[in-house]
């Protein structure tokens, strides 16, 4: 099987029409088309350490959630003559891997597999509000990862995601005595508002949200909010998990959703981790 037929297949799974090349990041960064492939490696980014890690086991074809080249837009003019790009670059070739954006039509997919690995990853599939409980984008999508849980507390519900998400620490914003129910997951990038920086705030107040999973923030817009939300005693939190933890479920469990497009193929997921160091 080529790296062009699995990405074919993946793209044709999600339901989505494939998107022009210039509206998409969904691009193949290095390696060829008619690669064959024997074995694939899964990760939320191809780092240097993951693609050692793709080059022991052996591995061909990386999949990869985020970019490979530092931007947005994996972009790479500006890289020029630098040791960084210049050094990963090699690396990759002399292990003669292609690795492969899924990202766009992964997070289009009506069942977006970020979402639906975290749900996996966690157990609360039984827990998702009915869609129609959800808010709608105006193509018409529900979005995913509104939960009604068993209350608990919103200090029980960070020490229970430090434990399953394996992170060495969390932050939150709010009472952690205050009880919570209705949960949302914003993860990535979503809860810096998906260009309108009121729309985390307005879902928290729309949906009578106690508390919202995010990945990346800004301090003076949803922070503030939910800060000030707690200072005047009133039952609002967030819970931050960072980009990589909110997301990395959905690659983690990517390869069981490959598995009839790939068949006997084997997908292995490398973890990428926090790029942060604690101290």
């Amino acid at each position: 099987m080529t790296v062009q037929q699995i990405i074919d297949g993946m793209i044709k799974k999600t339901g989505v029409s494939p998107l022009p090349y210039e509206k998409t990041c969904d691009h193949l960064m290095t390696g060829k088309p008619d690669q064959e492939v024997t074995r694939i490696v899964s990760t939320f980014m191809a780092t240097v350490d993951v693609i050692r890690k793709a080059a022991e086991l052996g591995a061909e074809f990386i999949i990869t959630h985020e970019p490979t080249w530092f931007t947005g837009a994996d972009d790479t003019a500006w890289l020029a003559g630098d040791e960084v790009y210049e050094g990963k670059l090699a690396m990759i070739r002399d292990a003669g891997i292609a690795i492969w954006r899924f990202h766009d039509h992964m997070h289009m997919d009506p069942n977006d597999g970020i979402f639906r690995g975290f749900s996996e990853e966690i157990g609360w599939d039984r827990y998702s509000m009915a869609e129609e409980e959800c808010p709608a984008f105006p193509d018409g999508k529900h979005l995913k990862g509104f939960y009604q849980i068993p209350e608990t507390t919103l200090g029980n519900l960070a020490d229970f995601l430090k434990q399953r998400l394996n992170m060495p620490t969390t932050r939150l914003i709010g009472d952690p005595e205050m009880p919570v129910e209705r949960v949302a997951l914003m993860p990535g990038g979503g809860s810096l508002g998906l260009g309108s920086e009121s729309m985390p705030m307005d879902w928290l107040r729309k949906y009578r949200l106690d508390v919202m999973l995010c990945g990346e923030v800004t301090e003076w817009t949803l922070p503030a909010y939910v800060r000030d939300a707690y200072q005047l005693g009133l039952a609002k939190a967030i819970i931050i998990l960072g980009h990589e933890r909110s997301e990395a479920w959905g690659m983690k469990h990517l390869g069981a959703w490959m598995k009839s497009i790939t068949g006997d193929i084997p997908v292995t997921y490398v973890e990428s981790g926090e790029p942060f160091q604690y101290r």
